[in-house]
């Protein structure tokens, strides 16, 4: 089992300490609950080009929430 633990200083194991120390701290100031998007898309980010198509995309996204198929509009 060992051998499929991150090894130490890798991406992984950064990643994973970074997850393991927010989660401990959003706990400790909400109640609400807390859990990380259990499926993902990584990616290392490997020239200036991809960083600002990341960045575009992150910062116009939200405004094509409605036209998104999981959009569900709030009848309440």
């Amino acid at each position: 089992m060992a051998n499929l633990a991150p090894k130490a200083g890798s991406i992984s194991h950064v990643i994973g300490f970074y997850k393991s120390t927010c989660t401990k701290m959003i706990r400790s100031v909400s109640t609400e609950p807390f859990g990380w998007q259990p499926r993902f898309h990584d990616r290392i980010i490997r020239n200036q080009r991809e960083l600002l198509l990341i960045e575009n995309y992150i910062l116009n996204n939200p405004s094509k929430w409605q036209e998104d198929r999981f959009y569900k509009p709030n009848t309440e």
